[in-house]
């Protein structure tokens, strides 16, 4: 057998398939009737919540996903952060940085240059070491989000962190 007999047949494409985040979801209801219950404890309301997990689960950016609920990017993270999704920027040796400087044993300013962070980053780092994922949040969107350690976080993050002048 020949190789251009083996590689009969073969194409080669230019795009990929967009296959998004795999879920299974086991509950009842719609996704904003789950978030009612926490709505108030939300940066948004359970429709917006409800969206933007819809849109990142189905493999959006933290910022798109944020746009087609009407969010800024980095409320879009502090929400999926707050509903348990794993959105912080940092690397675990970065997080011990930022510790240091959340206890108070190192400046700001040194804390970011030694993380290497952006504002934005450092910003949204912050906000995930200082409020706990709502476990009434999680359990709603049960199976509506996987676990997603097997990502790449920072391209998912896009821009929630890029953007220095929307820190609010």
């Amino acid at each position: 057998m020949t190789l251009s007999e083996i590689a009969a047949g073969i194409e080669v494409t230019a795009t990929q398939r967009q296959h998004g985040v795999a879920s299974v979801d086991r509950t009842e209801g719609t996704l904003a009737e789950r978030l009612d219950g926490v709505g108030t404890r939300l940066p948004c309301d359970p429709e917006r919540a409800a969206t933007l997990v819809e849109a990142y689960a189905a493999g959006e950016s933290v910022g798109d996903a944020g746009r087609a609920a009407g969010l800024t990017p980095l409320t879009a993270a502090k929400t999926l952060h707050l509903c348990g999704e794993h959105v912080c920027p940092l690397s675990p040796r970065q997080r011990d940085v930022l510790d240091d400087w959340l206890s108070g044993d190192l400046a700001r300013s040194e804390a970011v240059a030694l993380t290497g962070a952006s504002e934005r980053e450092f910003a949204l780092a912050t906000y995930v070491a200082t409020h706990e994922p709502i476990a009434d949040a999680r359990e709603a969107l049960e199976g509506a989000l996987t676990d997603g350690r097997g990502t790449d976080r920072q391209a998912s993050l896009g821009d929630a962190v890029e953007q220095p002048s929307d820190l609010l």
